[in-house]
C-alpha cells in the first residue's frame, strides 16, 4: 500500500510542477471537491471548485502563460492542526516576451487530507505579472467602476 503524502510533500510537488511548466499533473494533487480561493485574483475567478475545473484553469495557464516560475525563499510552516499548513516563497519570474526579469511573493494555506488538496487559499502577487506584461493600463480599464472611489 503507498503511503500517503504529507501536507509539506504535496506542496513541494505543487511548487516543484509549477516550476518545471508540468501544469496537466497539478490537478491530480487536488480532491475532487477541492476549494481554491486566488484572494487577490484582479479579474479571473477567485473562487474554483472541483478538480475538473482545476485542470481547465491549468490548462489555460499552459497554453498561455509567459513566464518561467523559479522558486526562492520557501519556507512551509507547520500549524497545529496537522491537514494545514502555511507556505511562503517568492518567485523569480522570467517574463519570455518582454525579457523582465523580477521577484513576485506569494503564501498559500493548504488543507491536505488523505494527500490531496482539500482547500487552498491562494495569496499570489498577480498584478506584478500583469505588469511584466505591460497589460497595466488595461487591468486599470477592466476593473474601471469596480473600486470605490
Amino acid at each position: 500500500m503507498p503511503e500517503t503524502l504529507s501536507p509539506r510533500e504535496v506542496f513541494t510537488k505543487l511548487l516543484d510542477g509549477m516550476a518545471a511548466g508540468r501544469y496537466s499533473e497539478l490537478a491530480g494533487l487536488y480532491a475532487e471537491d477541492a476549494v481554491v480561493e486566488t484572494v487577490f485574483e484582479p479579474v479571473g475567478p477567485r473562487r474554483t471548485e472541483g478538480r475538473t475545473a482545476l485542470a481547465e484553469r491549468f490548462a489555460q495557464v499552459a497554453a498561455s502563460s509567459p513566464v518561467e516560475l523559479t522558486p526562492a525563499n520557501v519556507v512551509i510552516r507547520q500549524t497545529d492542526d496537522p491537514e494545514l499548513i502555511v507556505a511562503e516563497w517568492d518567485y523569480r519570474v522570467h517574463h519570455r516576451p518582454t525579457g523582465r526579469t523580477f521577484e513576485a511573493a506569494n503564501i498559500q494555506v493548504l488543507r491536505v487530507r488523505d494527500g490531496l488538496i482539500t482547500h487552498s487559499r491562494d495569496f499570489h502577487d498577480h498584478v506584478a505579472l500583469i505588469a511584466a506584461d505591460g497589460a497595466l493600463p488595461h487591468l486599470v480599464a477592466a476593473l474601471d467602476g469596480r473600486w470605490p472611489r
